[in-house]
């Protein structure tokens, strides 16, 4: 276990969230599923109450809480894409069932905020050429899923 986990609250739907993402993600699986002695606010006695879980290698607990406490845009998870193929299948499968925003952002059928961001677009924006990251923020706020090619297309001018 990490010594920091990222604690996520669901509405019952803990488990199915961490196999279907489990399922996405390389080097990822189910630790442990915690079912509770009792009835609480957020569900019945023998209920999956959490889940702990990794993704490509890192800690996570789903909690089965209640609908109290939804997602927000306010936290997302980002997934560093190695091209546009790797773009397109996370966005793919985040998307079904789920919302695109902008800006390569995209809420999943759990209401989750995911940012896919291929790998080329963080070092354009820091780019010490100015002109150029104006030139790549320019298209980027103009997208939704972030295509590979237009960016590099930007950042050559």
């Amino acid at each position: 276990m990490d010594k920091i986990t990222t604690f996520l609250w669901f509405d019952g739907q803990a488990e199915a969230a961490a196999k279907f993402y489990t399922g996405l993600f390389p080097d990822s699986h189910i630790d442990t599923l915690t079912r509770t002695p009792m009835d609480y606010p957020g569900g019945k006695e023998g209920e999956v109450i959490t889940v702990a879980f990794t993704l490509s290698g890192r800690s996570f607990i789903a909690m089965n809480g209640g609908p109290d406490h939804p997602f927000t845009d306010a936290i997302s998870l980002t997934i560093d894409c190695a091209d546009q193929a790797e773009v397109d299948r996370y966005w793919d499968a985040l998307s079904d069932g789920g919302a695109p925003v902008a800006c390569g952002w995209i809420r999943d059928r759990f209401g989750l905020s995911w940012q896919v961001t291929p790998r080329i677009l963080p070092p354009l924006l820091a780019d010490p050429d100015r002109a150029k990251t104006r030139r790549v923020m320019e298209a980027m706020i103009q997208m939704v899923k972030i295509d590979v090619a237009t960016i590099e297309a930007a950042a050559k001018g």
